[in-house]
């Protein structure tokens, strides 16, 4: 079949289809022989959170999945975002927490990605594959939502989501989803060594002492929007050297490494971005190291 010339004619835009993906942090560390049943075990914990989510149409019609071997991917009807974004991430992070604590072998903590584009979806080879289907794994490969994994506690943070801008705007602005906009932080996602920038937001269900002292929001705290924060909001990022504020907006920084304890607090280094979101802005950077303190160079606004 020959490859049809881009902007020769006009032809059907394919159907939109909203994309999952998830891979293991420091899969390829692992001892050869675990990367067989570690490969097998995240879809079976995925299929167990879809589950339990409630979500048993999309367990049982995911479109074009795929094993990458340390993780998945597959495509689902974006009139599922929604529930994809709250409840299943949530349920997800539980599930890898409950294994985790009770696990033998290697702890399976994950980064995830959500998209949404167009497809081809027409059962034929070469189903889903396309520039949202690469722009999924790039949001995934992202230096910020890798950063916040690895500073995370490993006995707290097992998943960090990363959400691109479409489905932001559309699911979580739009209020579709049970996951309020508060929970989300705004990052430049970029891949080391890829021509590749967007806007995305990281959510993170179960963030450790040190993120939420850096102002990730744990699922189960309650929320209320204001303009001007509160007493407590102020007084506690206040004892922080080096942190920047402009209202109750936070400058951090995306860590293109992460050293020292990962259960321990994070210090942080980076340049700020223009860009503007609800609650935190995450600049480029370089580094994550140890002691409590989350600042940046540049011009924070």
């Amino acid at each position: 079949m020959p490859v049809p010339a881009p902007y020769a004619e006009s032809r059907p835009l394919p159907p939109y289809r909203a994309l999952f993906a998830v891979d293991a942090k420091d899969f390829t560390g692992l001892p050869a022989v675990q990367h067989g049943p570690v490969s097998r075990l995240i879809p079976e914990l995925v299929d167990q959170a879809l589950e339990r989510a409630g979500l048993h149409e999309l367990r049982d019609a995911k479109r074009f999945p795929a094993n990458t071997g340390d993780g998945v991917v597959f495509g689902f009807e974006p009139a599922l975002l929604p529930f994809v974004l709250w409840p299943f991430l949530g349920v997800l992070d539980d599930i890898l927490g409950a294994y985790n604590r009770q696990c033998v072998g290697p702890r399976i903590r994950l980064r995830a990605s959500v998209h949404v584009g167009p497809l081809p979806d027409i059962d034929e080879p070469g189903d889903g594959n396309g520039t949202a289907r690469n722009d999924t794994h790039r949001l995934l490969d992202s230096r910020p939502v890798k950063a916040i994994l690895a500073a995370g506690s490993e006995q707290v943070t097992h998943l960090a989501a990363v959400i691109s801008q479409r489905v932001y705007e559309d699911v979580v602005l739009g209020a579709y989803t049970g996951l309020h906009p508060d929970r989300c932080v705004e990052v430049p996602a970029t891949v080391e060594g890829k021509n590749f920038s967007q806007r995305a937001w990281l959510y993170v269900p179960s963030p450790s002492g040190n993120l939420v002292q850096a102002g990730v929001r744990p699922r189960e705290e309650p929320v209320a929007r204001t303009d001007t924060p509160s007493a407590d909001q102020e007084t506690v990022p206040a004892a922080r050297s080096g942190t920047q504020y402009s209202g109750n907006t936070q400058h951090l920084g995306e860590g293109a490494a992460v050293m020292g304890n990962v259960g321990g607090d994070i210090t942080y280094t980076g340049r700020s971005t223009s860009y503007r979101g609800t609650n935190q802005h995450w600049g480029s950077g370089d580094n994550v190291t140890g002691d409590k303190q989350v600042g940046g160079t540049g011009n924070h606004r």
